[in-house]
């Protein structure tokens, strides 16, 4: 008898906080659009580029402008490497609540797809690149915001020799 008026108390309680409190903790559109905001800027600054997984990394320079308007970003940029070689890039992201969808362009012009989501101060997306690249047609790009005025954008693929997870490009930028 105890135990059932326990039992009634704790899902009366229950039911009175699952009506308070929601029961979806994903990100809300205003909370994309506040993020992407962030991103928002000119950024300067460089990093490293492997062209091919079995070969050395470039150092590269790089100047981004990026836009964002509701719950979109478009970002356009320009990266040298090698003294003489300067290579424009962009991507165009939208968020549809907690999942964001998009397109990159890279140096070679293709147009790949982009999708995931954000988590914390990172966007995590899934490249489904436009033709094969180091062994197939997929690999991961994080825009990651660091702090109030830095951003990370890094690549990572897979070696098909090795299976292993590899940074194929890391660019460290700064609001400028």
């Amino acid at each position: 008898m105890m135990r059932r008026k326990i039992f009634r108390f704790v899902l009366a309680g229950l039911v009175l906080v699952g009506g308070i409190l929601p029961l979806e903790t994903s990100a809300a559109p205003a909370d994309e659009a506040t993020f992407l905001n962030s991103l928002e800027g000119r950024w300067t600054g460089g990093g490293t580029v492997l062209l091919r997984i079995d070969r050395g990394p470039i150092n590269v320079s790089c100047n981004f402008s990026s836009d964002a308007t509701g719950t979109a970003l478009a970002m356009r940029g320009t990266c040298r490497g090698l003294l003489v070689v300067s290579r424009s890039i962009s991507a165009d992201l939208r968020s549809d609540g907690a999942r964001y969808t998009g397109i990159y362009v890279g140096p070679r012009g293709g147009r790949s797809a982009l999708s995931g989501s954000r988590r914390g101060n990172a966007i995590n997306l899934t490249v489904t690149w436009a033709r094969e690249v180091n062994g197939d047609r997929k690999a991961t790009l994080i825009v990651q915001k660091r702090g109030e005025n830095g951003m990370r954008l890094s690549t990572v693929d897979v070696d098909p020799a090795t299976g292993k997870r590899v940074v194929t490009s890391e660019l460290n930028l700064r609001r400028s």
